[in-house]
């Protein structure tokens, strides 16, 4: 009974203390306090790192005069780059201070960083790659923001490149995040002319120097239309013979990654070109014997 009433007065007497802490004026002032010093860093940082990040692209945005080139797609990678350095360091900066504000002991918090950072850096390695291999990438310019490039698997525009992983939006929308070390092989589609090389077939009976003349006076035309064309395409004559057709082959020279939609063009017109000009295009031909009349009977497809 004794032992009992003990515990009831040692369970009375935690809860009124416990009650009083609660109740008391320093805790009040405290949180009150606190509250206004959290609201007013975390207003600050928004604010701090929202105008920083106005002021940089201004920076940049005067320096930028001229149309997209090598110079304006290095300048656009920075940008991104010192824009996501301020908010790191701004943020970082806001949680040190938040928890200064809470009186929790922030010199403690990063000499007990500090040695665990030890402890766990042979597992940081991986992350220390891509922070050394994202500075390299910048500072040699391998690629850049707006570039078309092919990383391992990964291919299309690149939107963005941190010092920890680069981000490449693919040609259907999917979007690739890739850490820098994981990248060892680039292919950097824009950063020199685009060739095409349009491969067409006519019939092996067709007359290749009329066809030729056709197309070479159709190619001279094309730079008046095609401003993406850095000079008149070529036809580099004939690519392969089989036994019913015959390739030829044109190329053409333009600016990065253009080379697609002037391929597209120039099939379609020196298709209807040869059709004008009565040069045949090939098709499957097959031949049927007539047991009754003993000859053979050229059939089509």
């Amino acid at each position: 009974m004794e032992e009992a009433k003990t515990d009831l007065s040692w369970i009375h007497k935690k809860s009124t203390e416990i009650w009083d802490f609660l109740t008391s004026e320093e805790l009040w002032d405290f949180i009150l306090v606190a509250s206004l010093k959290i609201i007013a860093i975390v207003i600050t940082s928004y604010l701090v790192v929202f105008i920083g990040k106005k002021f940089i692209a201004k920076v940049f945005l005067l320096r930028i005069r001229s149309p997209l080139n090598h110079s304006e797609r290095r300048q656009k990678t920075i940008l991104k780059l010192l824009q996501s350095v301020l908010s790191y360091l701004v943020y970082f900066s806001a949680i040190m201070g938040i928890l200064s504000s809470l009186h929790i002991q922030v010199a403690g918090l990063l000499a007990g960083a500090g040695i665990a950072g030890l402890a766990i850096g042979f597992g940081a390695q991986s992350l220390v790659k891509d922070v050394i291999t994202g500075f390299f990438i910048i500072f040699e310019d391998q690629f850049g923001i707006g570039d078309y490039i092919r990383v391992n698997a990964a291919e299309g525009t690149v939107v963005e490149i941190g010092l920890r992983t680069t981000k490449i939006k693919g040609v259907t929308g999917e979007q690739f995040i890739i850490p820098n070390g994981a990248i060892t092989d680039v292919t950097n589609f824009s950063i020199n002319n685009s060739k095409a090389m349009i491969d067409l077939q006519v019939a092996f009976d067709a007359d290749i120097e009329k066809a030729e003349k056709v197309i070479n006076q159709y190619l001279s035309t094309l730079p008046e239309v095609h401003p993406e064309l850095v000079s008149p395409p070529t036809f580099l004559g004939v690519q392969n013979i089989t036994g019913t057709e015959v390739t030829i082959r044109i190329m053409a020279e333009t600016l990065p990654l253009q080379q697609y939609a002037v391929a597209r063009t120039i099939r379609r017109d020196v298709k209807d070109l040869l059709e004008k000009n009565g040069i045949p295009i090939p098709y499957p031909k097959m031949m049927l014997y007539d047991r009754v009349m003993g000859r053979e009977v050229e059939g089509g497809e």
